[in-house]
This record gives structure tokens, C-alpha cells and sequence, in this order.
């Protein structure tokens, strides 16, 4: 009975979603990792994947069990690799994905440190502002910002992330700062649209009390860069992170709106799958 071969097959069949692509990365047969599922379901008891013509979903029992199978072979890479890679270098192609904003502002010093201390890494460094799926697309790190929704990823948090609203002298000049968000729907108010819901802004007071205000404008954009453009050129009030607004803020280009008014913080998170996290190039 070989339980790590059959771990190994429910976990790649989870992480490829398909078993075709599960028997690709393991180099078996598509038949062999059917059987093997079927095979460990039965051992167990229970049912692991609910399958249907065009995905396959895991039950409770069956996130339950991937988490736990997931660490086991996890632990079973890290001995292996401190024994047979203790004095390696990291080496190899690194596929990293980040914000462009961020990574344009705040990657470039870090990542010619790391190239220069790892001179036998290779680095992709792939940048957009869209929620790429970091196992299907290869990549072997990525950095989000934002809440998280992949469990089978392992994340480390790295900083907080804070965002202001603001808008340009020049535009204000024009018009009443709002006192409330409620002034806000008087406003030329413009969105970031990778959020979940772009026009819908919302508040926390210096007492602790959240308000949320449905906003209508003209414009929004999936980049912050853009988005900040179109506040320093004086045409409307934007909600955008300090990492880019802080050096319009300190020049005075821009000007916190409301600033007794407080939005929810963010965090930066590093993510990257469980069959991976362990090589030297992603922990370095």
C-alpha cells in the first residue's frame, strides 16, 4: 500500500483541478491517478472530490484531508531538500507576479539586490493588476495586496498597506472639500475597477462608526498610476494607497480629502503554492 503515492495524486489532482493535467505533472496515466483516488477514497471511507463533467470541487472531508496531506509532503520536501541541497545556491528560473504600481515603486531595489547575491537565478518578473492563478500559470511567488481567498496557498504577510482619498488643490479651488462622505455624491469621484465593488467607498470615524457611500463618475481604471494622473491633473477626488500617492501628497500635488475619516488597511502578502515554497530560490 503506498499512502505517500496516493497523498501525492489526491494533492496534484486538487492543485491541477483536472486529472489529466494531475497525470501530466506526475507522469502516470490518466487511468493509474483515477484509480488511485477511487482506490484511497475507499480506503478512507469517505468522499474526497465531487466530480462532474466540467470540474471537480473537494468535499469537507476532503479539505480537511488535502490541508493535512499537503504538510506531510511539504515536511517530506523540506528534509529531503535540507539534506541533498544544504550548501546549494538557489539557482534556476524564478517566476514572480506583482501590482505594477507597487512593483515599479518598490521591487526594482530588491530585485537587483537578490540578482546580484544569486547570480545563478534566473528571474521572470511578470506585472498587472489582475488576480492571476498562481498555480495554473506557473509562477512560482507572487505578491498580492488585499484580502486573500486561496487556501491552498501559503501566504507571509510582509507590510500593511494604506490607502487615502484625495484630490489636487486645483480641484478643490473650484469647490466645498467635503466635510462628510455623504458630500462626497456632490463630487467628481473617480475608481480603481479591480476592486470588487469600486463605487462603493467606505468609512470608519475617529469613533469607530463605519458608513459606506455608493458614488457615481465617469471614469475608472484597473491601474493606480492612471488613476493618480487623473487626480493631479485636477479632474476629480480618488481613493489610492500611499505607495503611490506619497510622494504627490508630500509635494502637494495632492491633498487628503476627509481626513478625519479612516478606510480599512490592507495587507501585502508573499503567496505561493505548497509544492514550492521550499526551494532555495523562493526562501531566499
Amino acid at each position: 500500500m503506498d499512502k505517500l503515492g496516493d497523498m501525492l495524486a489526491f494533492v496534484r489532482v486538487v492543485e491541477s483541478r483536472t486529472f489529466t493535467a494531475a497525470a501530466d505533472r506526475l507522469g502516470w496515466s490518466k487511468s493509474v491517478v483515477s484509480r488511485r483516488i477511487s482506490e484511497l477514497e475507499d480506503r478512507l471511507g469517505v468522499r474526497l472530490l465531487n466530480r462532474s463533467t466540467r470540474r471537480l470541487s473537494l468535499t469537507e472531508p476532503g479539505q480537511a484531508y488535502y490541508e493535512r496531506c499537503s504538510r506531510i509532503l511539504s515536511e517530506i520536501d523540506e528534509t529531503e531538500e535540507s539534506i541533498t541541497r544544504l550548501n546549494v545556491e538557489p539557482r534556476g528560473l524564478l517566476r514572480l507576479n506583482a501590482p505594477v504600481s507597487f512593483a515599479v515603486r518598490h521591487l526594482s531595489g530588491p530585485i537587483a539586490d537578490y540578482m546580484l547575491r544569486h547570480p545563478q537565478v534566473s528571474l521572470d518578473l511578470v506585472l498587472n493588476d489582475r488576480l492571476v492563478d498562481v498555480i495554473d500559470e506557473g509562477f512560482d511567488l507572487a505578491l498580492r495586496i488585499g484580502s486573500l481567498a486561496d487556501s491552498s496557498l501559503i501566504a507571509r504577510r510582509l507590510a500593511v498597506s494604506r490607502s487615502v482619498v484625495c484630490a489636487s488643490p486645483r480641484y478643490l479651488a473650484d469647490r466645498d472639500s467635503p466635510a462628510s462622505p455623504d458630500d462626497l455624491t456632490g463630487h467628481d469621484c473617480y475608481f480603481y475597477s479591480n476592486l470588487a465593488q469600486p463605487d462603493q467607498w467606505r468609512f470608519r470615524d475617529r469613533q469607530g462608526r463605519y458608513q459606506t457611500v455608493r458614488l457615481k463618475g465617469r471614469f475608472r481604471v484597473n491601474n493606480g498610476d492612471v488613476l493618480e494622473h487623473i487626480a493631479v491633473a485636477g479632474l476629480g477626488i480618488v481613493i489610492l494607497p500611499t505607495f503611490i500617492v506619497a510622494d504627490a501628497l508630500a509635494d502637494g500635488r495632492l491633498v487628503r480629502v476627509l481626513p478625519d475619516h479612516f478606510l480599512d488597511e490592507a495587507a501585502v502578502h508573499a503567496i505561493y503554492p505548497h509544492n514550492r515554497h521550499l526551494s532555495a530560490k523562493v526562501r531566499a
